[in-house]
């Protein structure tokens, strides 16, 4: 593997390459613009094919085709512009087509603002689009694993033959760390510039009105809530800085959760026992985590969000179940939380049980 200093977003768009992918089709918008300024020269030189299309909508229309014929395929964009996308990710679904979609997340609703936010949670976990399809959301807090799970994701949308989502927050995307990149994979055949008359002969891809086949509709969706659930109990990453004298927990993702990380540590030097629980996939949600938890000690569970309102609050408070109160630590709009802020918030939450 090669060490580098790098930036978030190149750092996932480099991964990608290594992964495989040899088609990007995209948009400009902010804060993404590194994805796709950086393929623009990469992709040629191994052979790969990068087309700024004229709008989101005709870039994931594209990345239909290419995965059609069999290459790995990438798009990305930012939080308006995957609402954009969000039909083109269902017919995905719908056709059993791989490919990766990064989200570089900003505030919101409507086209909100440019600074990096986490304001596209229920978006990326609860309504990518129609029809009650579901993606494996990876959520990195770091450069090293934007790279790692942009790697991952390719790996998984060739598996189950489903789109992946890489939703990392603006932050992330933009901040530069040491990475060790992944080596090039050599055993991907990308199909993009077979013809029909080359000896390829893929699996047929049919996309067909089932109006009057409704029994093939129920059985498709059959096949895939079953896909879901093997997801649930296969494909969950977590991480947990808990203890067993644990009174606090702190739920958080992305960069919220490197704030937190040194939050617990100052905590438990002034005598308040805290711990973190980091979903590395928002969807699917990490729940059992939860059910590890002493909750004769824990007294409080909050939500640490770059998000007004708050939005993972409604998975965290499912997960925990009634069983401690739970509660939100909040920002947005490209303000950010301190460890000062999220201490002193904590304390006075605290005095108000």
């Amino acid at each position: 593997m090669s060490r580098v200093f790098i930036k978030g977003a190149v750092a996932m768009a480099e991964a990608a390459v290594r992964a495989g992918c040899r088609f990007f089709a995209g948009y400009p918008i902010t804060p993404q613009n590194d994805v796709p300024e950086y393929l623009a020269k990469r992709l040629p030189e191994v052979g790969g094919v990068f087309v700024q299309g004229e709008s989101e909508i005709a870039s994931i229309s594209m990345v239909m085709g290419a995965a059609a014929v069999g290459t790995r395929a990438l798009t990305s964009s930012s939080s308006p512009g995957i609402s954009l996308k969000s039909e083109g990710i269902s017919t995905l679904a719908g056709a059993e087509l791989p490919a990766v979609i990064f989200n570089v997340t900003r505030g919101g609703p409507g086209l909100g603002s440019i600074q990096a936010a986490q304001m596209d949670y229920f978006q990326a976990t609860k309504a990518s689009g129609h029809g009650g399809f579901k993606m494996i959301v990876y959520a990195p807090w770091s450069v090293q694993e934007s790279a790692d799970l942009t790697y991952a994701a390719f790996e998984k949308a060739a598996k189950y033959q489903a789109p992946m989502l890489v939703c990392v927050d603006g932050a992330v995307g933009a901040m530069m760390e040491a990475v060790e990149l992944p080596e090039m994979k050599k055993d991907i055949i990308n199909k993009l510039r077979f013809r029909t008359s080359d000896v390829y002969n893929p699996r047929r891809r049919i996309i067909s009105s089932l109006i009057g086949r409704e029994e093939m509709q129920q059985q498709f969706n059959m096949d895939k809530a079953a896909m879901y659930e093997l997801w649930e109990r296969e494909e969950v990453r977590y991480e947990s800085f808990c203890h067993e004298d644990d009174e606090l927990i702190f739920v958080a993702y992305g960069v919220s959760a490197r704030v937190c990380r040194e939050v617990i540590d100052r905590l438990r030097e002034e005598g308040i026992r805290a711990g973190l629980i980091r979903p590395v996939t928002i969807s699917p949600y990490p729940y059992q985590i939860f059910d590890k938890l002493d909750y004769k000690k824990v007294r409080l569970v909050v939500s640490v969000e770059l998000s007004i309102p708050a939005q993972m609050i409604e998975d965290v408070r499912n997960a925990v179940a009634r069983r401690a109160e739970v509660r939100a630590i909040t920002r947005s709009g490209g303000v950010y939380f301190t460890p000062v802020d999220i201490i002193r918030e904590t304390k006075r939450l605290l005095e108000e049980k």
